[in-house]
């Protein structure tokens, strides 16, 4: 598992040195191509350094320490002992809608966030297997890949914006006459999709195996099952307002919708998700190893 995450990260980023030279040569020829690369080699150090921060940050997550906040460390202590790794430093975002995430580049440097929402909704026991959840990435090491995942979708929508306005004021780069218009249009409505797609390849596995391991690590399949089902529900009447691009960090979609949002969300459907579970459960109640 540890070996194919990290050989996943390092595709991501070749995945998204190759995106920008691309569009950086429809949009600035040479020029562009240039410019582009040298973004991205400034990204995926970024990326892979300071994805963990960034997320943190774009979810206005805040440290809180064992006296504030004593029955949640409590779960996080306990299960970083269960699961064999050092106990991620714990953030509390202050938002009603109910969600978590876990983030960092390796198990030695991760967090772990939950809303106000989550701790309002859950009992104890539901709390405990989605924080499993998120130690299940941990211990995975697939943190640091839904980091880097949330930055480089963030920095390709952004990227598309500010090549979109560059074209409005023309370039003089003459093997790239004639393609500037083009390659504007191509990368105002591709790299969103583009963004989406990686999301895509790596979001939905991963939160099966987590739900997977996590259910095993709490030792109780159907916490984790039921959590899931109050928090797809929570988010419907209480949808977090979230940058799309860190959308998959979370255990659930953070926002609904349907149309073409539905189709690029990158969580497995949660009755997909909590069938499995239940298979789980049936399976430990009969004496068989799930």
């Amino acid at each position: 598992m540890t070996t194919t995450n990290t050989i996943k990260s390092a595709a991501l980023l070749a995945t998204l040195t190759a995106l920008f030279a691309w569009f950086g040569h429809a949009l600035g020829g040479t020029s562009g191509r240039v410019l582009s690369l040298v973004f991205a080699a400034l990204m995926n150090g970024c990326s892979y350094w300071f994805s963990d921060r960034l997320a943190i940050r774009m979810s206005r997550a805040h440290p809180v320490v064992r006296d504030e906040e004593p029955q949640l460390h409590r779960l996080v202590e306990d299960l970083a002992q269960r699961a064999g790794v050092p106990v991620p430093t714990v953030y509390v975002i202050d938002d009603a809608s109910p969600n978590a995430f876990a983030t960092g580049r390796n198990p030695a440097h991760a967090a772990v966030a939950v809303t106000r929402g989550i701790m309002d909704l859950l009992d104890t026991r539901e709390l405990y297997g989605v924080l499993a959840h998120e130690l299940a990435h941990i211990k995975h090491r697939d943190i640091l890949l839904s980091s880097v995942a949330a930055t480089i979708a963030g920095a390709i929508t952004a990227l598309a914006n500010v090549f979109q306005l560059a074209a409005l004021f023309g370039h003089h780069d003459e093997d790239s006459e004639g393609s500037g218009l083009m390659g504007s249009l191509a990368f105002h409505f591709l790299a969103p999709i583009a963004a989406a797609v990686i999301q895509l390849a790596i979001s939905r596995s991963r939160e099966f195996a987590a739900d997977a391991a996590g259910a095993r690590l709490a030792g109780d399949p159907l916490s984790l099952a039921h959590a899931l089902q109050k928090l797809e529900r929570g988010t419907w009447v209480r949808p977090m307002a979230v940058n799309p691009s860190s959308a998959s960090m979370y255990i659930v979609h953070p926002f609904a919708g349907g149309g073409l949002v539905r189709l690029f969300q990158t969580h497995p459907p949660v009755a997909d998700r909590v069938a499995r579970l239940e298979a789980m459960a049936r399976a430990v109640a009969s004496g068989v190893s799930a």
